[in-house]
């Protein structure tokens, strides 16, 4: 299944490097661009998008609950953050992930990727509470350390680490390294220079 992205962003230059760089994905496919957030609902049923990436600096005081808004009448819908400037993480919170301008094309690739992931599954958790010790472990995890390498460097049994390991997993819902260092990378918990060499 392709998924189908609507892209509201007011900078053409912006807009059309993204367009380009999804186009280029398996599964994505950008069907229209908008460079205002005016009969967004409208604009979602006729082309049946399933993901709307839109910059919030569009969204003004009374539509700042957009997002929500959209995520609750369209379940189907993940909205995505297009982040050209600061902006609170009060405001980012209510987007189902976010993109920013100087993310390179494999990083928005693997954002894309894990948001749809992490979207599909059936049981959404917002609210992941990972430990200060499970976030060590995700970390070291993410950076490609094995098992008794994270014990060894913190001073802990081999079983702690599985154990930390398997309540990563059941609180993010991702099994997979590669995955988790995406959740890493998308949480800022690591940075991409410490994960592609």
């Amino acid at each position: 299944m392709t998924n189908r992205i609507i892209i509201c962003e007011p900078s053409e230059i912006v807009a059309n490097g993204l367009s380009e760089t999804i186009n280029g994905m398996a599964g994505f496919a950008v069907v229209q661009r908008v460079d205002t957030p005016d009969r967004l609902s409208e604009k979602i049923l006729a082309v049946d998008a399933n993901i709307l990436i839109v910059n919030p600096i569009l969204l003004g005081f009374s539509e700042r609950n957009l997002p929500s808004q959209l995520i609750k009448e369209y379940p189907h819908l993940t909205v995505i953050a297009m982040v050209t400037t600061y902006m609170e993480e009060q405001v980012l919170k209510q987007y189902n992930g976010i993109i920013e301008l100087n993310d390179s094309k494999l990083k928005i690739i693997n954002k894309l990727n894990q948001i749809i992931q992490t979207d599909d599954k059936t049981e959404k958790n917002d609210d992941v509470e990972l430990s200060k010790r499970e976030i060590d472990v995700l970390v070291a995890v993410a950076k490609g350390m094995m098992n008794k390498e994270i014990a060894d460097r913190m001073n802990i049994s081999i079983h702690t680490v599985i154990s930390h390991r398997k309540n990563i997993t059941r609180k993010t819902g991702i099994k997979s390294v590669s995955g988790l260092t995406v959740y890493a990378l998308l949480n800022n918990l690591i940075d991409e220079t410490e994960v592609y060499k």
